[in-house]
């Protein structure tokens, strides 16, 4: 067996090491082109000569849960394409949403602002049954998020394109429910696939039917908001404000309108990192089942785009 790593942006050789352990008779190497050709990949942010020089790969696991910008790769049709389903990331995006969430919900940015100034303030207490939240996406992470959220005692909707059942979670599906669901939540946190159905789906429409003083959470993908659109909604009040980790371009632009508008909170594409042993330890039992005829979790449905 031959595992070839392709993981751009990435230090390689600490996932050659951990796969090699794993695999102690078997070929682990990092790709360079031109490499022999080999049975399964670890990548990410491979370029298109790696699947060009690849065509027989198995299976192609991907080190993070996003998968649309491999999905625009040229990738034989016989390569399996396997996603992360977690490996440590669902409760760091739990806790990175409840955090995001509570922030705006007790106003400690308006209080951090305060302290700032040399202000001691006082603020009214906000009652959680006005402050709805909705979680746009209910795979694994949407899941772990819309669970977690529940502790606090918010009221917790959730909308998935198929319909799924969460205790504690009002949950809408399809098209048809997606109104229902934005016109009833006043704090929404997207954890969508991006996918052509979803790419631009929070505009001025959708995010305008959140509840009056609503606020943003979107830690999926940056193309799934019309950046225009939400500061277009902050500027006339109708939206609170907005915590932003993901965006169309990353790193986010200098001269872009989020750095300084006073509603929005940036952070750089850090709500859940990939943690390298949780990973190795999750593709490798994969790589075993797969290697027994065994089907996966994860593995992508490219029509569907995750």
């Amino acid at each position: 067996m031959h595992i070839t790593i392709c993981v751009s942006q990435q230090k390689p050789e600490p996932w050659q090491q951990g796969f090699q352990t794993a695999f102690p008779d078997a070929t682990v190497s990092v790709w360079q082109p031109g490499a022999p050709a080999a049975d399964y990949a670890v990548v990410w942010a491979p370029p298109q000569q790696f699947f060009d020089e690849q065509p027989a790969l198995k299976a192609a696991f991907n080190t993070g849960a996003g998968v649309d910008a491999l999905l625009k790769l040229r990738i034989a049709p016989g390569t399996r394409i396997v996603r992360l389903d977690d490996a440590g990331m669902s409760v760091q995006m739990a806790e990175f949403a409840c955090h995001a969430v509570i922030r705006h919900f007790r106003e400690l940015d308006g209080y951090e602002a305060d302290v700032r100034e040399g202000r001691w303030s006082y603020r009214k207490p906000r009652a959680r049954a006005d402050y709805p939240v909705g979680v746009m996406g209910l795979g694994v992470l949407g899941e772990r998020v819309a669970r977690a959220l529940t502790v606090f005692d918010f009221p917790v909707h959730g909308w998935s394109r198929s319909p799924k059942a969460i205790d504690g979670v009002t949950c809408h599906s399809g098209e048809a429910q997606l109104d229902a669901f934005l016109s009833s939540c006043r704090v929404l946190i997207n954890l969508l696939p991006l996918t052509p159905e979803t790419e631009n789906i929070l505009n001025r429409r959708t995010l305008g039917l959140l509840k009056p003083g609503g606020y943003l959470v979107n830690l999926a993908r940056g193309a799934h908001v019309v950046d225009e659109d939400l500061l277009a909604l902050l500027d006339s009040g109708h939206l609170a404000g907005a915590t932003l980790d993901v965006f169309r371009t990353e790193p986010l632009p200098a001269a872009h309108g989020f750095w300084n508008h006073l509603k929005i909170t940036v952070t750089p594409h850090t709500s859940a990192r990939t943690l390298r042993e949780e990973s190795i330890d999750q593709i490798a039992r994969k790589i075993a089942a797969l290697g027994r005829g065994e089907s996966v979790v994860g593995e992508v449905d490219r029509q569907r785009g995750y």
